[in-house]
């Protein structure tokens, strides 16, 4: 839809540009300024977009680490228990065996040094989780702000045709609109973000 309504634009900016009347000119640049916050406004929320797509990823690659920690931990303690009741006497090999495992049970669970530990991983998850769904709350705003955009560049494309300069001052303020919502977004403007939400 986007480029239906540059093609929209392209021509009657031309047609404007060409024209006489003082009124047509000033439409025309007004269909060119709202070209330039949908053109950014479409960058913005495919920038936005790809960068939710990215952390989306990396969140799913340290939920599967952290399963994979939760496996073998649970491996783990199984063989532990299952090893200290087929060994009531414990002899000190017996016992330092066990210590290793618990050791390792106890690594897997909370590892700071490295930030691998389950623990680490699942707030390290839930972290990346906020970032996407900012950035996909973003993305959708963006989105918003071109549609308002777009819908001021096709009113103004209407005045300019009918010369009824109501379509116009619609058309201005749904730019004024769309410019908001598109600030708003790019500055994560709480207020704005929670409507959109």
């Amino acid at each position: 839809m986007a480029e239906a309504v540059h093609e929209i634009a392209h021509e009657a900016t031309h047609d404007a540009a060409h024209s006489g009347k003082g009124e047509a000119r000033l439409i025309g640049l007004l269909i060119s300024v709202l070209a330039l916050f949908l053109a950014v406004s479409e960058m913005l929320g495919k920038s936005a977009q790809t960068h939710g797509l990215a952390l989306n990823i990396e969140a799913s690659d340290t939920w599967n680490f952290y399963q994979a920690k939760t496996i073998r931990q649970t491996v783990l303690r199984a063989s532990l228990e299952s090893a200290k009741l087929a060994n009531p006497t414990q002899s000190a090999d017996i016992q330092k065996q066990f210590s290793a495992w618990q050791a390792n049970i106890d690594r897997l669970e909370s590892e700071p040094e490295k930030g691998e530990g389950r623990k680490e991983l699942l707030a390290k998850a839930k972290d990346i989780e906020h970032h996407r769904d900012e950035a996909f709350e973003k993305y959708h705003a963006y989105e918003v702000a071109s549609l308002i955009i777009q819908l001021g560049i096709v009113l103004a494309s209407v005045a300019l045709l009918s010369s009824a300069m109501v379509f116009a001052y619609a058309a201005g303020a749904l730019g004024v609109l769309g410019l908001v919502v598109l600030v708003s977004a790019y500055t994560n403007f709480a207020p704005v973000m929670h409507v959109l939400h």
